[in-house]
């Protein structure tokens, strides 16, 4: 049995996004389902709308940064009631009894995480569908509470780039009196700001861009480097024991690696392509630096980033669109033409 649904899909990698009518099973013993009332845009929703990184699957719903009401669940599900305000992130299935899935870290699960979208039900063998669209089926491992206390619309995006940057600053333990910095100031960026203060640190901003400081300074930053000005790079030389990586495409690592300390890590959490240009390995031997990489964080981490951004009142800087403009909104991200994270009002479907 399955459930008709209203959303909007990618057809191919070259049409628009565009009103589209799917199926979703209908619900399990431990399913919970929820009328999603807001979900993010992601820029990885339009590498895979675009099939930017390979192995598509096509119709396309993209979007896993939901927030959504329980509008019903099944006879198994003790955690969540109807009426709850819940959030779904990147992923809706793991194994589940791999080491990874063992330790909280569903997303290295050894088997493969199923994906909010873009990905294959590992029970039924159905197609997943994102967040945009009208309601989604999702199993209550995978599902998180969100309080109420947060401005719903502007919480979606915790679900992706909150816990995106909120994973690696807890595995590296950030907090009063570490010294670190975030590359780059866009959706994740500035999430990272934000927890990066929130959590007690001294935070600078890298940035290519004159004139961010005031803004940077506005979400947290306690100081801003340009980093194309060597006598500033210079200034801050062996400095931080961490920095987060935000930047997308491929960039030069090297002149962030000589304002590490000893012992200092830089975590990539945007770029998912080759490092190029290479990495001069003298700069990671003789300072016994470290480059790492993290994806999000388990269903447990998120529920406690949540709960940390409810307690502090942490959320993203969004633009709310209507489902009609998601096709100029993706252009928009590619120019990086938002602060910082487009927000779909899905009560908007309908009038679409």
């Amino acid at each position: 049995m399955t459930m008709s649904i209203r959303g909007y899909a990618a057809q191919s990698p070259t049409t628009p996004l565009a009103a589209h009518q799917f199926e979703r099973r209908d619900p399990r013993a431990n399913d919970v389902v929820i009328d999603i009332l807001y979900c993010g845009v992601c820029h990885s929703d339009i590498h895979q709308a675009r099939d930017e990184w390979g192995g598509s699957l096509y119709p396309m719903v993209p979007g896993h940064e939901i927030v959504g009401r329980v509008s019903s669940v099944g006879p198994e599900v003790t955690k969540f009631k109807v009426g709850d305000t819940v959030g779904v992130g990147c992923m809706v299935d793991s194994c589940q009894h791999c080491s990874s899935c063992n330790a909280g870290l569903e997303p290295y699960c050894v088997e493969g995480a199923t994906w909010t979208y873009n990905g294959v039900d590992r029970h039924d063998k159905m197609p997943t569908f994102g967040g945009y669209s009208e309601r989604i089926v999702v199993s209550d491992k995978f599902v998180v509470s969100i309080s109420d206390k947060l401005d719903l619309k502007a919480a979606a995006p915790l679900l992706c780039a909150g816990i995106t940057t909120w994973s690696p600053l807890r595995h590296w333990n950030i907090g009063k009196g570490s010294k670190i910095a975030v590359i780059g100031l866009g959706g994740l960026g500035h999430m990272g700001l934000k927890f990066a203060k929130a959590m007690g640190a001294d935070v600078t901003l890298f940035t290519r861009s004159p004139g961010k400081e005031a803004e940077a300074r506005r979400l947290g930053a306690d100081h801003v480097v340009l980093s194309t000005d060597e006598k500033q790079m210079a200034a801050v030389s062996r400095q931080f024991e961490f920095i987060l990586d935000t930047v997308p495409n491929p960039h030069d690592l090297n002149p962030y690696l000589t304002t590490l300390a000893v012992n200092g890590v830089i975590c990539l959490v945007g770029q998912l392509q080759p490092l190029d240009p290479p990495v001069n390995a003298a700069q990671v031997l003789l300072g016994r630096r470290s480059i790492s990489g993290s994806a999000i964080g388990g269903i447990a981490e998120t529920q406690e980033m949540l709960d940390f951004c409810a307690e502090h009142n942490i959320v993203s800087d969004i633009e709310v669109i209507d489902i009609k403009n998601i096709n100029a909104a993706y252009e928009r991200v590619i120019t990086s033409d938002v602060r910082y994270r487009f927000v779909i009002d899905m009560a908007s479907l309908k009038a679409a």
